[in-house]
């Protein structure tokens, strides 16, 4: 939907961009993933538990958003068309359904696990973007998506520690409904991907504060029933949550977004992950083996080649 009065469809969108502005799109989308390849470090120093710190990941990143709209004189913009809204409203809606379901299924698999499943998503958006957009998908760009998953796997460690000539392990129903919860997420994450992708004319920003917006209504119920973090040092990592990795990293990927075709986008985000794995080894030397170190260099090598002339 556009932000017009009258009804846009997603074909009346362009399907691909120039190459001026797909060169204006990649430096803030690659500079949004960097900055969340950090989240770690602050959801760490926090010590919150995880809905806590999303709840505030939302309020702060609300905050940042609405003084960003403020100092560019769009608060306008906030309130859209009513159907734009509707568009708006329902990527909050998914996105944080996303963080829930990730949330749960590190609970029923692993960290490692969860992460490596949720990054299917760059094949949802390969897929939905061609079959709902019409997007032309350059056959090089699926290589490439299928490579940095494969390296992906790689740099999680997860292969390190199988038993590959062991007994088989039984998982419970809990474990499948986990890898069920991580496909379900990666969709709706995907989801959330195509619908920046057709709100073009919405500024950059806008999408991400109505998610934050819906996010902060939502999860308001968890930190006033478990209890708030104690006042000092735990606020400020929490407020650098919120202020740097949503409002700071959402407006710069929905920057990056409205300039790039959903085949690259799917290539770049495997971007934040390998910083996040980079992150953890640099600051709380979590040791990487040789399959991650590989994995790590995988994912760059066919991000490096998606990025070469076509």
């Amino acid at each position: 939907m556009s932000t017009h009065e009258s009804t846009a469809t997603a074909a009346s969108l362009p399907r691909t961009t120039t190459p001026s502005a797909r060169a204006g799109g990649t430096l803030p989308f690659v500079l949004g993933s960097v900055v969340l390849g950090t989240i770690g470090i602050f959801l760490h120093q926090s010590g919150a538990d995880p809905l806590t710190a999303t709840w505030f990941r939302c309020a702060f990143g609300l905050l940042g958003l609405s003084l960003w709209a403020i100092c560019r004189r769009q608060l306008g913009s906030l309130f859209p068309a009513r159907k734009t809204l509707l568009a708006v409203l329902v990527a909050g809606a998914l996105m944080v359904l996303a963080w829930g379901l990730f949330f749960a299924a590190i609970e029923r698999t692993s960290a490692g696990v969860a992460t490596v499943l949720f990054h299917v998503q760059p094949l949802w958006v390969l897929l939905l973007g061609g079959l709902c957009l019409k997007e032309p998908i350059a056959r090089r760009r699926m290589v490439c998506v299928a490579i940095a998953m494969l390296g992906l796997v790689l740099a999680t460690g997860i292969l390190e520690h199988l038993s590959l000539f062991g007994a088989q392990q039984a998982y419970p129903a809990s474990y499948w409904w986990g890898v069920g919860f991580c496909l379900v997420g990666a969709l709706c994450t995907a989801c959330v991907t195509l619908v920046a992708r057709t709100l073009q004319q919405v500024p950059a920003g806008i999408l991400a504060w109505w998610q934050c917006a819906v996010g902060t209504l939502v999860l308001l119920a968890w930190p006033i029933l478990h209890g708030w973090p104690p006042l000092g040092a735990a606020w400020g990592w929490l407020a650098g949550l919120g202020l740097l990795h949503t409002g700071l990293a959402y407006a710069l990927l929905y920057a990056g977004m409205a300039r790039l075709n959903t085949d690259r986008i799917a290539v770049y985000q495997f971007i934040y992950p390998a910083v996040a794995i980079v992150i953890d080894w640099l600051v709380y030397g979590q040791h990487l083996g040789p399959l991650q170190l590989g994995g790590i260099a995988i994912m760059a090598m066919a991000i490096g080649y998606a990025e070469r002339a076509e």
